[in-house]
């Protein structure tokens, strides 16, 4: 993960609207409905996110406090629950232990803006209350007039989840919330082959990832360590709409990334008897692959 010493995760808000998605800026952003919208892969830096603190370092941040008075869009309780689970899931991955979440590794902007964790990195441009010139207070309060316990607060919620996911992580049955559970396997028809899907109750198909890539013959490296796929093509052009299956879902997921400086992350899909599984539906559109209905078949990707 990133450096040889321990990364530093950034707690942040974008100053904006609920639905505000951009890349390059933040490796996860959570949107007002507390939808995870992974924008770049978690091995990667960024550079535009926490001043000095951008290398071996992820950023998360809430999609908020755009208004011209913040406090009309705050954070959403939603928002801070998604963001704290996806946070303790990235820890799990990480192999890290409890007593590391800590403000020395997990920090709010207003709190690294204002050097809390004791490393002085730069000037304080924190909260004014932290004796900052008050650039930065991301997530110093949750709540308007609340107390300026905000980074407290969260790590403690993060810890829960924590707690949570390492209890549930010793149970080898399937969740009672996946995709495929009860699913019914089939076929269908693919650029003129016969591809073996899975059949969900709600009649949504899914295929392995890597058999949908093979169909076009897109290079891909299975990353088990990290639950990704990565894709070494440089001439496909993915969409990145909002993926359909979110990595706090409780259930094992994966993520088919692209490989390159940002990484970016195209879609989530689900880990079932140890295979990576993604909608098939979901796979054509962000990849630009006709298809058409009735039967549903998959034909060539557009334009190419």
């Amino acid at each position: 993960m990133l450096g040889m010493t321990r990364p530093k995760i950034y707690l942040h808000w974008t100053a904006t609207g609920y639905q505000w998605c951009q890349p390059n800026h933040y490796h996860t952003i959570v949107a007002g409905d507390g939808a995870i919208i992974r924008m770049h892969d978690y091995n990667i830096d960024l550079t535009q996110h926490t001043y000095k603190r951008n290398s071996n370092s992820i950023a998360l941040a809430c999609a908020c406090m755009g208004s011209s008075d913040p406090w009309q869009m705050p954070p959403q309780p939603i928002q801070l629950e998604a963001m704290c689970k996806e946070v303790a899931r990235i820890l799990q991955l990480w192999g890290w232990t409890e007593k590391e979440i800590t403000i020395s590794n997990i920090m709010t902007h207003a709190e690294a803006a204002s050097n809390r964790d004791g490393r002085i990195m730069h000037e304080n441009y924190g909260p004014v209350a932290w004796g900052g010139d008050g650039q930065r207070w991301d997530l110093m309060c949750l709540v308007r007039g609340g107390k300026d316990d905000g980074g407290d607060v969260l790590r403690g919620m993060i810890s829960q989840h924590f707690a949570d996911q390492q209890a549930g992580s010793g149970s080898s049955s399937i969740s009672p919330d996946h995709p495929l559970l009860g699913s019914r396997a089939g076929t269908m028809t693919a650029r003129e082959s016969t591809l073996n899907v899975l059949i969900d109750s709600k009649g949504t198909t899914w295929a392995k990832a890597g058999d949908l890539l093979r169909l076009d013959d897109l290079p891909f490296i299975w990353d088990s360590e990290k639950r990704r796929i990565l894709i070494g093509s440089a001439t496909i052009t993915p969409l990145y709409v909002d993926d359909q299956v979110s990595t706090t879902s409780g259930f094992p997921t994966f993520e088919l990334t692209l490989q390159g400086a940002l990484a970016p992350v195209i879609l989530v899909g689900v880990i079932h008897d140890s295979k990576a599984y993604c909608r098939v539906l979901e796979f054509a559109d962000e990849l630009g692959i006709s298809t058409t209905f009735n039967p549903f078949k998959l034909h060539d990707i557009k334009g190419g």
